[in-house]
């Protein structure tokens, strides 16, 4: 993995709370996780639901289905 030269401003606003993530404010390595898993980075989930490290999509829009 590459190292990212944004990576300590991202990880200002990084919302990944998964212990241990190797991605975490490498944004760009974190999407293409997420994405060939056939999942949504952490980021874009409120915080309680990011926290459930449920990353469907499925979950995503029920979390945003309630609004």
């Amino acid at each position: 993995m590459k190292e990212c030269a944004n990576r300590k401003e991202n990880l200002k606003h990084c919302t990944c709370s998964y212990p241990g993530c190797s991605r975490k404010g490498m944004c760009c390595e974190c999407i293409k996780h997420h994405r060939e898993s056939g999942e949504l980075p952490g980021c874009l989930f409120s915080k309680d639901a990011e926290k459930t490290y449920d990353r469907s999509v499925k979950n995503f829009m029920f979390c945003f289905s309630k609004y």
